[in-house]
């Protein structure tokens, strides 16, 4: 069992790994992050569709939960569409480090979701949120444009998981995927119908353009998104959700190896970007400490 745990440890370090180079493909891929995310979108979900098809797996969903699925599916698609905006117009530094407030959003946010009072340390955490923000913004000035849409995706980003929390309480993972993926799709695609874009150029990729994308939507979005549900089996959320705010540190690493001098940042970016990260992670061990005194509180005396 101790070989079991420590193999899908070992196993979620590489999807957080694969999630890291997901940016760095974007900045790999020539076209816009519109077509982008429409092209990703569409072979992930023909993908998982053919592992529900595989497993036989129920598609049919009630009504309210199918509203649910395709809210859940416009937000996811314009998260991806800012975050690769954000990587097209700065770099995969910035868009990575702006975007590891996601999991504090989602925490700010919780509050208002399930109807419960904010805590006073989550209001201090995102002070100093603000000010890691604050560094990163005062020293990469030529990026303004590309910390924002990060910020805007990361909001998003937060509002898919409060979500997605609720829904797979209910309904499997690669369901939830599917028609996500798919509402995702035809959303994206009614707007690119009423501006005009689906042209002979939308659909005149180079081979490396189709090889990235068919990488992002298979390795970094249906197996990544599939193998880490999976991994919940074995170890326990808050271990996962520790680990996964190494994607940024991840992605940084293989944008500077990969991209060159076009990723190095200042010093001081790093000094606010990290400041943002250990916030995010303080946040995790307090609420799972909290969580932890709630349960051996409710214990029954022996």
């Amino acid at each position: 069992m101790p070989n079991v745990k420590l193999n899908n440890y070992l196993h979620l370090h590489f999807i957080v790994f694969v999630w890291g180079f997901t940016a760095v493909i974007g900045k790999l891929i020539t076209i816009d992050a519109l077509p982008l995310v429409w092209y990703r979108m569409l072979m992930a979900s023909l993908i998982i569709l053919a592992y529900i098809l595989i497993r036989k797996f129920q598609l049919r969903v009630p009504p309210k939960t199918l509203l649910m699925l395709i809210l859940g599916g416009i937000v996811v698609s314009l998260h991806w569409v800012t975050f690769f905006m954000a990587i097209k117009v700065s770099n995969v530094s910035i868009a990575l480090a702006t975007m590891s407030t996601g999991a504090f959003f989602t925490a700010l946010l919780e509050p208002f979701w399930y109807g419960r009072k904010m805590v006073g340390y989550e209001v201090v955490f995102g002070l100093i949120v603000m000010l890691g923000l604050y560094i990163m913004f005062r020293v990469e000035t030529g990026f303004l444009n590309g910390i924002l849409l990060a910020l805007v995706s990361s909001l998003l980003s937060a509002t898919f998981s409060l979500i997605n929390g609720k829904l797979t309480q209910e309904q499997r993972p690669s369901v939830i995927s599917f028609y996500e993926l798919g509402s995702g799709v035809l959303f994206l695609s009614v707007f690119l119908i009423f501006s005009g874009s689906y042209d002979q150029k939308f659909f005149q990729l180079s081979i490396n353009d189709w090889l990235y994308i068919f990488i992002l939507a298979s390795v970094c979005t249906a197996y990544a998104f599939i193998a880490s549900v999976k991994i919940l089996k074995y170890i326990s959320p808050y271990t996962v959700m520790l680990t996964n705010n190494l994607e940024p540190v991840y992605g940084i690493i293989l944008g500077v190896v990969l991209l060159g001098d076009s990723e190095k940042m200042k010093p001081l970016f790093y000094v606010g970007a990290l400041l943002v990260l250990l916030t995010v992670v303080a946040n995790g061990i307090l609420k799972n400490r909290k969580k932890l005194k709630k349960t051996t509180n409710g214990l029954p005396s022996h």
